[in-house]
């Protein structure tokens, strides 16, 4: 097991921020922490890297207890924050040449590792630019190669596609698999569910600094009611027809406001040739009509109460 956590509670006075949180991570995984700001995903990461006290818990990584003095196991590690953390008066080569030098103070591996990373990153074009001089998503990849250029066992992740265009996203998840395929076990938390959902191998929620649910993304959509949700815009019905909607078989929740109708069926699908066929019969006119499966969102959603957002 590369990470577990145990009973982990963490206070700030009256404030409850990790509540008895339990996580495992395991070796070769790329793990996916889902929740809203305030749900706990920061203190958890500040509590791995032993930068936060806590007041009850286990951490154990690579098989040993972490704690603030475990160097050994913090050279293992790459980080990769939300924030950017890089320094403006270095070009991109020294950058991620000094971090790197954090870990391998010998000069000609580090070297190797540096222009590898730079290769992995897509950044051997820019070797002498000064970071201001790159745009947002190169900026970030620049963040991420100094965070993992000394080949750490274990990579965390914190939202590091942040306020990047759709190209560079894509780069980033890219380089990010490719980081996972080549031995590394990564930690990745994001609020772009779409994201967690196409990279992580498996995924824990969390709210309250606690883990609500967890496992892969289609175990995590079986935990729920909804399986499918179909949505007909610019319809018009009458009371008795929207009734005939909700007596449908596995129908569970309708709602009919301006125009647009939007029924929720449970744990199935294929309800969407059904429904046109009763529209057909009863010859009622609409505007579009779609099908949905469930997101990670509505899990969240079902099992918390809320919709995973800022």
């Amino acid at each position: 097991m590369m990470l577990q956590i145990k009973g982990l509670v963490k206070r700030y006075g009256d404030v409850t921020a990790l509540d008895h949180l339990n996580l495992e991570v395991k070796e070769g995984e790329i793990f996916g922490l889902l929740g809203p700001n305030g749900s706990g995903k920061t203190t958890t990461i500040g509590c791995i890297l032993a930068l936060l006290n806590y007041d009850y818990g286990e951490i154990r990584l690579f098989g040993e207890e972490m704690s603030p003095a475990a160097y050994h196991l913090k050279q293992q590690i790459g980080v990769v924050f939300q924030d950017i953390a890089v320094f403006d008066r270095l070009s991109v080569y020294e950058n991620v040449d000094y971090f790197c030098g954090l870990y391998v103070p010998e000069k000609e591996k580090r070297k190797k590792l540096v222009e590898e990373a730079l290769e992995s990153t897509g950044l051997k074009d820019y070797v002498k630019k000064r970071p201001r001089q790159l745009s947002g998503g190169l900026l970030r990849r620049l963040n991420i190669a100094c965070g993992i250029a000394h080949k750490p066992r274990l990579i965390i992740l914190d939202e590091p596609t942040v306020a990047v265009d759709p190209q560079s996203r894509n780069r980033i998840l890219e380089d990010i698999v490719a980081l996972n395929q080549a031995g590394s076990t990564i930690i990745y938390t994001s609020h772009y569910m779409e994201e967690v959902e196409k990279i992580c191998t498996r995924i824990a929620i969390i709210d309250h600094g606690r883990q609500v649910a967890c496992g892969s993304s289609q175990e995590l959509k079986a935990m729920i009611r909804t399986g499918e949700t179909v949505t007909v815009e610019g319809i018009c019905l009458t009371g008795s027809q929207l009734e005939a909607v909700r007596r449908m078989e596995h129908v569970y929740d309708v709602s009919y406001e301006q125009e647009i109708l939007k029924i929720k069926y449970e744990n199935s699908s294929g309800h969407l040739m059904p429904l046109l066929h009763y529209l057909e019969t009863e010859k009622l006119l609409f505007a579009n009509v779609f099908s949905e499966q469930p997101t990670l969102n509505d899990v969240f959603l079902e099992i918390t109460g809320k919709e995973l957002r800022d």
